[in-house]
């Protein structure tokens, strides 16, 4: 190097540094001006973000993330003058991407050698308390990475609204539950999907969850709903009276008009199969997805227990009831075992799912499961099943306080163990709007399916013996 250069070095210096300096102070602004115009909740994960960033090189030394590398790199090896003189040894720690968001944070880390997946989840805890987190989650991301989710309040004791949209969803096939204990969203594909059941003490989230469902999916003419609720009389009492104008069909707690309903939508069903393979040109509804003319039709039974229950007595009314309500199980049981195929869903509410409320021949086919608060251990295995003991802080039985009203436990498929789930809150003027804005999709899925199948298809002869997909 000249003294030519050393001189335009020296010369270039502060253009550079003033160059850098405005870098990080534009950068600075950009930072104050997002602060500025985000709400509380924001604004407390950015300043989360901010020291989590600062502060980990020293807290992933503390916590055991980090890795002393005694091998020299290739600049001290060639700059190495005493070979006598041991290399210096440098500690590495895992390099950390940090993003807020509204409930806390999501960092990205890459691993190490001897520092993975197993070491971050063991030092979940500690970065929850050195965070001020509600709770830490070490979850996989792509190759030689792990993801950490730091939320600073429980989200599962902060109630949500939901309001909805009123725009057609794009896919039928995912029902979007809610957020989890980390504030992520939960959804349950409903593809291929017979039956879902949904257990709860009353008054903690049950039908409010089933609402939200009907409101998000209000605005498609590809579904239409049926609704038989168990604890009204009519369709203007109720849950489930703002949403009538979006519902093809209702029924009460008269069993005789229960039991015509379910004979109605099995003979839906059987004509379906005697006519998918030529309507839609498959054996399956879902490998073409649902339509306006062959609409996803799904069958809400809520207070399940009321058409099903055992009647006992030697008296003629009340053996009456009992076959009539052995003849609804029958029904019912027709729907789930072979309606996914020809896109019949029943979802079937009730307080616990004991075999005296749901039949163990309808609840066990039933793949989808939740469970809001439950008051015994019992009640929560019908509802989850016998795996729910041996994951107690997911158990239903510990959602009793006021807190957890529409919290809910789950198993969800390709993740181990039970999930939590917060389910939002729809306000009953936003169902009654999309109610009535939506009205105009409803249509009989029986009338869909007579205009558009072929005459050549005697659709009204006894289709028992029909071929079907279940």
């Amino acid at each position: 190097m000249t003294l030519q250069d050393v001189a335009d070095a020296e010369r270039y210096a502060p253009l550079v540094a003033v160059a850098i300096a405005s870098v990080f102070a534009l950068i600075g602004v950009v930072w104050v001006v997002r602060f500025l115009g985000a709400d509380r909740m924001m604004r407390a994960s950015m300043w989360m973000a901010v020291k989590a960033r600062w502060g980990w090189r020293r807290l992933a030394r503390a916590q055991g993330l980090s890795v002393t590398d005694k091998t020299p790199t290739w600049v001290a090896s060639l700059t190495a003058t005493d070979n006598s003189k041991p290399p210096r040894s440098r500690v590495l720690t895992p390099v950390l991407k940090v993003k807020p968001d509204r409930w806390g944070i999501v960092a990205r880390a890459n691993c190490l050698p001897k520092v993975g997946l197993e070491e971050f989840q063991k030092a979940a805890p500690h970065l929850a308390n050195a965070w001020r987190c509600a709770r830490v989650s070490i979850t996989p991301g792509r190759p030689g990475q792990v993801v950490i989710r730091g939320v600073r309040t429980d989200p599962l004791t902060s109630p949500t609204e939901h309001v909805p949209t009123g725009r057609e969803p794009e896919d039928l096939a995912l029902w979007h539950l809610g957020v989890d204990e980390y504030a992520q969203p939960v959804t349950v594909p409903l593809k291929d999907v017979p039956g879902v059941t949904v257990a709860g003490l009353p008054g903690y989230g049950k039908t409010s969850l089933i609402n939200g469902f009907i409101c998000d999916c209000a605005p498609s003419p590809r579904i239409q709903f049926a609704v038989a609720d168990g604890k009204v009389s009519t369709a203007h009492e109720g849950d489930y009276a703002d949403l009538t104008g979006r519902l093809f069909a209702f029924v009460g707690d008269d069993l005789n008009e229960a039991n015509a309903l379910f004979k109605r939508l099995v003979k839906l069903r059987r004509d379906r199969s005697a006519s998918i393979k030529h309507v839609l040109g498959v054996k399956n509804m879902w490998h073409v997805g649902p339509s306006a003319a062959w609409p996803l039709t799904v069958l809400i039974i809520d207070e399940a227990h009321t058409y099903f229950r055992d009647y006992k007595g030697s008296d003629r009314e009340t053996k009456r009831l009992a076959a009539l309500n052995a003849d609804n199980a029958r029904l019912v049981e027709d729907l789930v075992k072979k309606g996914r195929s020809v896109g019949i869903l029943v979802i079937l509410a009730t307080q616990k799912t004991t075999g005296d409320a749901i039949p163990t021949f309808i609840r066990d086919v039933c793949p989808v499961g939740l469970s809001f608060a439950q008051k015994t251990a019992e009640a929560a295995v019908a509802a989850l099943g016998e795996a729910v003991r041996d994951w107690p802080d997911a158990n239903p039985i510990h959602l009793q306080d006021p807190a957890y009203v529409g919290v809910a436990s789950m198993a969800l498929q390709g993740r181990p163990g039970f999930l939590r789930i917060r389910t939002p809150y729809v306000a009953e003027t936003d169902a009654a709007e999309i109610a009535h804005t939506t009205a105009h999709h409803t249509r009989d899925p029986q009338t869909l399916l007579d205009h558009h199948t072929p005459a050549r298809i005697d659709l009204h002869k006894n289709n028992d013996d029909a071929p079907e997909t279940t």
